[in-house]
């Protein structure tokens, strides 16, 4: 049986001519994103490219597959029954009661992610997938963290699924455990000037799939590492191998950079042109004819403004006079940024203090337009089971209460073909209006239960109703005292009035004083 190292070097063979495009096109967008030397980068140098609008571009892409695939201001997925696995009818009003108890898990898990550094990573990992069309997240407990393509492979099976990811990445020995290796196994030593030395041991991460679900363990040295065997449900894994853009039969994706490669070369090519033309321009240098009176020294030693014997005639300034062929250059500039910028949608970035749900909705549909699919595909091979992962680590650590899988299922609400919030809450508005100004104001009273209508309301937004919303019981016992108090106000007012009268006023009406003392005077007994 092959070790991880011996599988690693294996899959290396058939992942070489994808590392070999990738590191191409990082070196013309953003360097940083894929080095060559993996094990030296405390001392790799890069070159920075003649041009900036491949990573413009590629910052912008990115952030705009961050807002619309996790949107800052809403919930990008949606809890509801599945109603063909129940078999039985709900009521209405206990549907309602569970959307807005789904409503609260699903703030809940929104607000562990915010509290978390994924979406660093996250906007991380869509970097690499604009750039090199792949990358690995893996989900920890101790938060996210992304591995690029000259770290790991991949093998697929003929459906494009993933059975076995190996991982590469250098570990001190000190956080390992591990003793330090003999003399003659280890080539690097310090002491010889080589500054890799032999604190740091690769560790590579063998990940497999089985009928059980995924196991992993890591090795180095050929040795099995304690305490790294790890495990979990098929559907529930932390590891995420991403793609871009899928091609059949290939193990790996291709990258938006990519597919424009030549506008990017072509562009990088005539920026150098231009900015070394550019520089040789505008170098001045004068020239003076070998019978000239006037001495060199006394022109290159001439301050601004003075005055030395010579003839003009006698003195000239080199050109290079290629005014129209710069011009030339500059039209085929412009015609491959306006190219490159339409591709990586830098033309439609608006500038705002804040972001509207129609501006989270037109971006996905902008980007769904443009890039043909790509947002389903990173809807399917990373929302859902990025989604599943978080819930299943949230359900084990007893932050969220657990959710029977065959009775609730998760729906995406974050691309352009589901419904989402933003749209539950605008139909139900729409359907309100529409019965309103057609049907009249006493028909929406007649006809549309605002208890329900207010519920539906708070779970498209994402509102917690606890202790907002008034209940039914709450308002009729409003009710009930309001009636209380206003026939008190009214009895008090009756009194008021006969208090005024001849009837009420003892001094104004002796027969009425005297029937009052009759009154009280005491009863001889019976």
């Amino acid at each position: 049986m092959k070790n991880a190292r011996q599988r690693y070097n294996e899959l290396s063979s058939h992942r070489e001519q994808f590392l070999h495009v990738a590191y191409e096109c990082a070196e013309l967008t953003i360097p940083t994103i894929l080095m060559r030397n993996e094990g030296d980068a405390l001392y790799q140098s890069f070159q920075t490219p003649w041009q900036s609008v491949g990573a413009k571009g590629v910052t912008t892409l990115s952030s705009k597959l961050m807002l619309g695939l996790l949107p800052p201001s809403t919930s990008f997925f949606k809890l509801q029954l599945d109603d063909s696995k129940l078999g039985v009818e709900i009521p209405a009003q206990a549907k309602s009661e569970l959307d807005l108890s789904f409503a609260k898990i699903e703030r809940m898990i929104m607000e562990s992610i915010a509290a978390s550094t994924d979406r660093v990573q996250i906007f991380a990992a869509l970097k690499h997938l604009v750039v090199t069309g792949n990358a690995l997240v893996f989900m920890g407990k101790e938060g996210m963290k992304v591995y690029p393509l000259n770290r790991y492979v991949v093998e697929r099976d003929g459906n494009g699924n993933v059975v076995e990811i190996v991982t590469k990445e250098r570990v001190s020995k000190k956080l390992l455990g591990l003793p330090e290796l003999d003399a003659e196994n280890s080539p690097n030593d310090d002491s010889k000037g080589d500054y890799k030395g032999t604190k740091d041991v690769d560790v590579y991460t063998c990940v497999k799939l089985h009928d059980s679900g995924w196991r992993w363990h890591q090795e180095a040295n050929d040795m099995l590492l304690p305490e790294s065997v790890g495990k979990a449900p098929k559907e529930k894994t932390p590891w995420l191998p991403l793609r871009f853009v899928t091609v059949d039969g290939e193990d790996y994706g291709r990258s938006r950079v990519e597919e424009f490669l030549g506008d990017i070369k072509s562009l990088e090519a005539l920026m150098q042109a231009v900015v070394e033309g550019s520089a040789a321009a505008a170098k001045v240098v004068f020239t003076v004819s070998p019978s000239s009176v006037t001495k060199p020294s006394s022109l290159a030693n001439a301050g601004n403004g003075a005055i030395i014997q010579g003839r003009p005639d006698d003195i000239g300034v080199v050109q290079v006079g290629k005014t129209a062929d710069f011009q030339t250059a500059y039209q085929m500039i412009g015609v491959l940024e306006k190219r490159l910028a339409e591709a990586f949608l830098v033309l439609s970035v608006r500038q705002s203090e804040r972001t509207t749900a129609e501006e989270v909705r037109m971006t996905q549909m902008e980007l769904e337009r443009q890039l043909g699919g790509l947002f389903s595909l990173l809807t399917t091979e990373f929302l859902i089971p990025y989604l599943k992962r978080k819930m299943h680590t949230l359900t084990q650590s007893k932050q969220i209460p657990s959710i029977p899988n065959n009775l609730v299922k998760p729906t995406i609400v974050a691309g352009v073909n589901a419904l989402g919030r933003g749209q539950d809450r605008e139909s139900l508005i729409q359907f309100i209006t529409t019965i309103a100004q057609t049907m009249g104001p006493q028909a929406l009273q007649q006809f549309v239960n605002a208890d329900e209508a207010i519920k539906r309301l708070a779970a498209a937004q994402g509102i917690d109703i606890l202790n907002l919303v008034k209940s039914m019981d709450e308002r009729n016992a409003e009710q009930q005292q309001a009636m209380q108090a206003q026939q008190m106000q009214s009895l008090t007012d009756q009194a008021g009035q006969l208090a005024g009268t001849p009837l009420m006023d003892p001094s104004k009406n002796p027969e009425a004083l005297d029937g009052i003392a009759a009154a009280l005077q005491p009863q001889p007994p019976q």
